[in-house]
């Protein structure tokens, strides 16, 4: 498991602020009914049951993380409809938005992002990182690995491999579970097509028996680099691994504020550092 005094790859997301996770939406989508096995027979009555259901679900008040594949099919008409959902909107994107670095020139996302915004859409990193009560996770279309294809495709814009952080995504359309080690599909296809609430990802999280609170790793893994520089023996030839040894012990200490700005977000040395 990568451990906690590891840098941070990917944009830091406040997962805190978030009330419920979906992803593969699909409204619009023609054939997604027939290819995810949907009980739909047109594309409207899957339309006007994502919307009902999404608004019976979510607040206008509440947040929304959205991990990609929103809308297909005439996208200025399919991404106008999601203006009627409600809650505030954050989205990852995934490999059919057009918004998406996997599937998008850079001339497409700059054309399309306006009409994504104007229907009420924050448009997120492919991969973000960040903490929900402590604990460290990721968020990401994609799975470690895994699709609703034969072989994975997309790998270039995937998180990492599984290094033992909890991850959200969606992409597969798997109907028969939510968590599978340490990923968890958060598609609507596996969750009664609506979102779902994000305590069942807390629920998740704490239960996973490698995973700690990001604080608890990066206290133990500071201490335990600090012993091994102690226990070290040292000769006048020993400049260069002191060097390095600080430059570790520098990393490790920024890691062990940062958890502690996450733990701790009213913190005045946290208001400071905003």
């Amino acid at each position: 498991m990568r451990g906690a005094l590891a840098v941070s790859e990917y944009p830091w997301f406040d997962f805190d602020r978030v009330d419920y996770v979906t992803a593969d939406t699909h409204f619009s989508h023609a054939r997604i009914s027939e290819l995810a096995d949907r009980p739909f027979t047109t594309v409207n009555e899957m339309n006007t049951e994502l919307i009902r259901r999404w608004n019976e679900t979510v607040a206008p008040t509440d947040v929304v993380l959205h991990l990609g594949d929103v809308a297909l099919g005439p996208i200025e008409e399919s991404i106008t409809l999601t203006a009627q959902l409600n809650g505030h909107r954050y989205l990852v994107p995934g490999n059919h938005d057009r918004v998406s670095p996997a599937t998008q020139s850079r001339k497409a996302i700059e054309r399309f992002a306006p009409l994504y915004e104007a229907a009420g859409w924050t448009i997120l990193p492919e991969v973000i990182e960040g903490t929900r009560h402590g604990y460290r996770i990721l968020a990401s279309h994609y799975p470690y690995k895994g699709d609703s294809q034969e072989s994975d495709r997309h790998t270039s814009h995937r998180p990492r491999w599984d290094d033992g952080i909890p991850l959200l995504h969606g992409h597969t359309h798997a109907r028969d579970h939510g968590p599978n080690g340490h990923q968890f599909h958060v598609g609507v296809d596996a969750h009664a097509y609506a979102p779902i609430p994000f305590t069942v990802i807390d629920e998740w999280v704490r239960g996973l028996p490698d995973v700690e609170p990001w604080l608890d790793v990066a206290v133990r893994e500071a201490r335990q680099l600090l012993a091994n520089l102690d226990a070290t023996e040292t000769s006048n030839s020993d400049a260069m691994f002191y060097t390095m040894g600080y430059n570790e012990l520098r990393v490790a200490l920024e890691e062990l504020l940062g958890a502690l700005y996450s733990s701790h977000p009213d913190s005045p040395g946290n208001t400071a550092k905003a």
